[in-house]
């Protein structure tokens, strides 16, 4: 069951792709921040077969190394790349996490101290502070993670094990996936962070906060962590597995700037508890005629939902801890909702504290639309 970034339970084992030194492991409205990347997509070949898109891949490599940076602390190791001409590098908030300083290794060999300036936790991303000449900052284009396909190509590059400069191949393998976040303090269940990219590209301990690229060099996702259930027993790493993930680059490009502003950023709150994804039996204790859309189990009591009149389960039904009588919401501006991770999406990727939506959901078999204001995650 999962609120709005909320889950409840992993059924397997998720393991941050950063190093850790010594053990290897892996009510204020917000403004709508439109994050413009100062860099464009470099002219690389069309690859029309293997030889040239060999050849793409190396010129890739080529145009992109140079914004790619390798960071340290005197905890961990992993990845980041720069965004801007002003020294601000974007990696994972579990990378420096703890510290405020670090350091910064510039693929030229330069090497320069870095502040972390604000961090996410829910998101895992930060964002550092790096004293370099304009000569060794290298910004990346930004992409579009919203164009991305299953079965698309796609490239990491970061420092795995400390190798810096480490390239790897694969493709995307899933979209709008969600992982677990903080905790709701008021209910004890957790939130969840929504909008992340699966690719089987290789992703392991040092990857951590390295861009994924698409075949234009552009950055369409920050590498952050692999889904494992092998672990090596000499050195306690996670074993690849081949479900890496990859937080998208849209979500990144709205937090940036209010972690670069303010240091922290507030996320849009709705207020409901949901299942992702119905199976055939709770659909039909339910007595539902639709197999898509987020079945409302549960309203946080005096939470924007609860106010607008959006209604969760309370009738009980032939399976425990599942009750009927809740609302499914099929839509959210007009925009089709085919699970809860759809929704979560949306309003991670779209939408600010203030802001409003409207809620299409089926209610007693009638299609109606309700307008809720969000408020800011508890």
């Amino acid at each position: 069951m999962k609120r709005v970034l909320f889950v409840l339970s992993v059924l397997m084992v998720s393991m941050l792709a950063c190093q850790i030194s010594g053990v290897p492991a892996l009510p204020q409205v917000q403004p709508t921040a439109i994050f413009q990347p100062q860099a464009t997509a470099p002219v690389l070949p069309t690859p029309a077969d293997p030889a040239e898109a060999e050849s793409t891949l190396e010129a890739l490599y080529q145009q992109v190394l140079p914004g790619v940076v390798a960071i340290q602390t005197d905890r961990s190791e992993g990845s980041g790349f720069v965004i801007d001409s002003e020294g601000h590098v974007v990696t994972n908030q579990h990378v420096v996490e703890g510290v405020n300083d670090v350091e910064i290794a510039f693929a030229s060999g330069f090497r320069a101290h870095g502040t972390v300036i604000g961090s996410d936790g829910d998101a895992d991303i930060a964002v550092i502070k790096v004293d370099a000449p304009a000569d060794q900052l290298h910004p990346l284009a930004l992409g579009d993670s919203n164009t991305l396909n299953v079965g698309e190509q796609v490239v990491a590059i970061g420092n795995p094990f400390g190798l810096s400069g480490t390239m790897t191949l694969g493709i995307v393998s899933g979209l709008g996936r969600t992982q677990t976040a903080s905790i709701d303090p008021e209910s004890g269940g957790r939130f969840s962070t929504a909008d992340i990219i699966q690719t089987d590209a290789a992703i392991n301990p040092g990857n951590s906060g390295g861009p994924l690229f698409n075949l234009n060099g552009e950055v369409v996702g920050v590498n952050q962590s692999i889904r494992t259930e092998t672990f090596n027993e000499l050195t306690g790493n996670a074993v690849n597995s081949g479900v890496g993930f990859s937080i998208s680059i849209n979500l990144v490009k709205r937090i940036v700037p209010y972690l670069i502003r303010d240091g922290r950023y507030e996320y849009p709150y709705l207020g409901i508890s949901s299942i992702d994804e119905l199976s055939l039996q709770a659909i039909e204790a339910l007595g539902l005629n639709t197999y898509t859309g987020a079945y409302v189990t549960r309203v946080e009591p005096g939470g924007p939902a609860d106010q607008a009149g959006i209604r969760g389960g309370t009738q009980p039904t032939s399976l425990e801890n599942l009750q009927a009588g809740g609302d499914v919401i099929t839509a959210i501006d007009g925009q089709p909702v085919p699970t809860f991770d759809h929704l979560l999406a949306y309003l991670t990727t779209n939408k600010s504290p203030g802001d409003s939506v409207v809620l299409t959901v089926l209610r007693d078999g009638q299609t109606t639309d309700v307008t809720v204001t969000l408020g800011a995650r508890p």
